[in-house]
């Protein structure tokens, strides 16, 4: 079974973001996945309440048992505010046409169909959403400690596995190696 990637580049990122704008919730399920860098059993699990009018997100995760808190950032925030209008407290923030909570073979296509629309070749999956926020995050602040806290990782060298730096790293010293 080959692994997932990351979306590295930030143009094909928005590319995907283009792409699943045609549908609001899916727009705001492949944002949520990307910028908070939950499982998708995680996000698939949220409800309209634990969101609107919320300045964090808190959950237990479905995986560890572990309780999870963080800010919801700047870009989700008015999404999940526009998205939640007239909807109930209680119902699934994810929801199937026949009203039914998104599962996980569902959302795994729309994501897949999105990027092959996009143009994106490498392989992905509902993973990509969590490996591309890993990916971005440790770009943007180099800080392997807190992604492998955020992750509930083991080791660093796992985190760095799991985000795509070690074959980044791997590609790059073969690519600058010339004898």
């Amino acid at each position: 079974m080959a692994t997932v990637e990351p979306i590295r580049d930030i143009n094909d990122l928005k590319k995907v973001e283009d792409v699943l704008s045609k549908n609001e919730r899916d727009l705001l399920f492949f944002t949520v996945g990307t910028n908070c860098g939950l499982r998708i059993s995680d996000i698939l699990s949220l409800n309209v309440g634990d969101v609107r009018g919320k300045s964090h997100i808190q959950l237990i995760e479905k995986k560890t048992g572990k309780f999870k808190r963080f800010p919801i950032n700047a870009k989700l925030r008015p999404m999940f505010e526009e998205f939640t209008k007239g909807k109930r407290a209680d119902e699934p923030l994810f929801k199937t046409i026949f009203k039914h909570r998104l599962e996980r073979v569902a959302a795994y296509y729309i994501i897949k169909n999105a990027c092959q629309e996009a143009g994106i070749e490498e392989k992905v999956g509902t993973h990509t959403m969590r490996k591309t926020f890993g990916y971005h995050h440790y770009q943007r602040f180099k800080d392997v400690a807190m992604l492998q806290q955020m992750f509930n990782h083991s080791s660093l060298q796992i985190t760095l596995r799991y985000i795509g730096i070690e074959q980044d790293q791997i590609g790059d010293s073969y690519s600058n190696f010339i004898l």
